[in-house]
């Protein structure tokens, strides 16, 4: 069984991914070719934002949000403990200083209501992460950064596809930015990403680069994305109608003004290690996103945080994602399940 299955993927998509893929073999321009330019209004018309602006990575598209706004040495990004290392990892590089807050412990994301006691003279922007592909409380976060004079980055790498509140994630504050890490609910063959914003000045000065066969790749990917975006949605839904009275297991939330990507399916286990073990044994793959809170990783014990962060504590000792993708069938998801329920009544070590 795969965590993510992208041959199932190509398989369906085959012709239209070669084709895209010799379209640039054949016209040479593998840097800033015709597919460049057309993936960027293709993405920029799907989410609504006036400008997009690909790029190399995601974790490159979080740095030039940052370089855009002129972040200097000493100034202060306040955003998640409870995240891949990048979203904290591009302020560092640049000389800020992340400044963590904890999450809601229902949904993973940051606490929007925790966010102004943060903010300091320093604070310069605020950088939220649409965790596991459901965005935060955007408004609540835009609502405080204007209060205050900040930018907001939405750091969209896990919920490209997602709504919130009937708007598109990616295109939901100053800027947006997303992944196309093959993993991801939108992904190309290698790495690229992707910045979105309204503000035409923005744009300019974000203005990277992303491989033409990579933005080939995604064009082809977007052929069937709809669809694969409603599968996510009613697999993750599936998966938690299956697991709801399980005892044990803890859900996530996906919050009714919103929906979820589903980039991964997390599950709150209370021996996370049993869980591990029997589905292991059972050949199902696992993942745990993350392990370790950003606070407690020794690169970054010597940032700010805002309060306790016991949320984000508790959350790295429990959450289990599940095998994930828009092309995992009933009967494999069902096998899932039931190799959960069969470890939790074993109580296999």
């Amino acid at each position: 069984m795969d965590f993510v299955d992208l041959k199932t993927q190509y398989a369906a998509l085959r012709e239209t991914v070669n084709a895209r893929i010799q379209r640039v073999l054949d016209h040479g321009q593998f840097i800033m070719g015709p597919e460049v330019k057309e993936l960027e209004e293709r993405l920029a018309a799907y989410t609504g934002a006036k400008h997009c602006v690909t790029c190399a990575s995601g974790t490159e598209a979080l740095l030039i949000a940052l370089m855009s706004l002129d972040i200097k040495p000493g100034d202060e990004i306040i955003t998640t403990p409870f995240t891949f290392v990048a979203t904290a990892e591009v302020a560092v590089l640049l000389g800020a200083k992340p400044v963590f807050v904890d999450v809601e412990a229902d949904t993973c994301n940051i606490d929007a209501s925790k966010i102004e006691a943060a903010i300091t003279p320093r604070t310069r922007a605020i950088m939220p992460v649409a965790l596991y592909g459901q965005p935060a409380d955007m408004d609540e976060i835009n609502a405080v950064a204007a209060r205050h004079g900040l930018a907001v980055i939405e750091d969209a790498a896990q919920s490209f596809g997602a709504t919130y509140k009937g708007s598109k994630s990616c295109n939901l504050s100053t800027i947006g930015c997303t992944s196309f890490f093959p993993s991801k609910p939108l992904g190309c063959y290698g790495d690229g990403g992707a910045l979105f914003t309204n503000d035409a000045g923005l744009a300019q000065a974000m203005r990277g680069r992303m491989d033409t066969l990579q933005c080939a790749v995604v064009l082809a990917k977007l052929e069937r994305f709809e669809w694969e975006v409603e599968r996510r949605i009613n697999i993750g839904r599936g998966y938690s109608r299956l697991l709801a009275e399980v005892p044990g297991i803890e859900l996530l939330h996906v919050k009714e003004d919103r929906t979820s990507v589903y980039a991964q399916y997390t599950i709150l286990a209370e021996d996370r290690p049993r869980m591990v073990t029997a589905l292991k044994q059972a050949g199902i793959p696992t993942a745990i996103h993350y392990p370790k809170p950003l606070h407690r990783q020794p690169a970054y014990t010597e940032y700010r945080a805002s309060g306790p962060l016991e949320h984000a504590n508790y959350l790295a000792g429990r959450v289990l994602s599940l095998p994930m993708h828009p092309d995992l069938d009933p009967d494999t998801q069902s096998v899932v399940v039931a190799a959960l329920q069969q470890a939790l009544k074993a109580g296999v070590r």
